[in-house]
């Protein structure tokens, strides 16, 4: 069900002043509404098997600076930021890495294909990163991405067209090759 965008924000305004005062439940219930866009964020900006840790690290660090939130109507942009900032510090944090072989890779239950296909998303700008796999990956629809996120409907539009048209293009000249 999609709820015009005033009352989704007033809602969730009413929510993060509530979770502020101490209302644990109605933190819940901003965690039920934007766990999917924070993992879609992650998840465009870190590997995918650090995501899932992340995604509660942004909701402990949410919860902890409630009260630095300024504006309750903005609690999704406010999380959305968050959501990148943890991105940027894992990265800055992260040590060098080894490489599984292709035989521990290809234990992954995962179809290779949609790793594949996650794998060209990252590789992308930032902009449509994000959005794309909020879309395809997290199943969010345009409104629901640019009432989550902060973005105005036409830029989430707008990054969903091109992103496409680019994911399009690498994906055929993968195949190509």
């Amino acid at each position: 069900m999609t709820f015009p965008l005033a009352l989704a924000q007033s809602d969730n305004a009413f929510l993060a002043n509530a979770a502020r005062k101490g209302d644990r439940p109605a933190f819940g219930l901003l965690y039920s509404r934007f766990a999917r866009m924070v993992h879609g964020i992650l998840l465009a900006r870190v590997p995918r098997s650090e995501v899932d840790d992340l995604v509660q690290d942004v909701f402990l660090l949410a919860l902890r600076r409630l009260d630095t939130l300024r504006d309750p109507c903005a609690f999704g942009p406010w999380l959305a930021m968050i959501a990148r900032n943890r991105a940027t510090d894992y990265h800055r944090r992260s040590r060098e890495t080894t490489e599984l072989s292709e035989d521990c890779a290809a234990q992954d239950p995962r179809p290779a294909e949609a790793l594949a296909v996650l794998s060209t998303i990252q590789k992308l700008p930032e902009a449509y990163r994000e959005t794309l796999v909020l879309r395809l990956v997290e199943g969010m629809s345009g409104p629901e991405i640019a009432e989550r996120t902060g973005l105005t409907p036409a830029s989430v539009r707008v990054n969903l067209h091109r992103g496409m048209k680019l994911l399009r293009e690498k994906l055929e000249g993968r195949e190509a090759s």
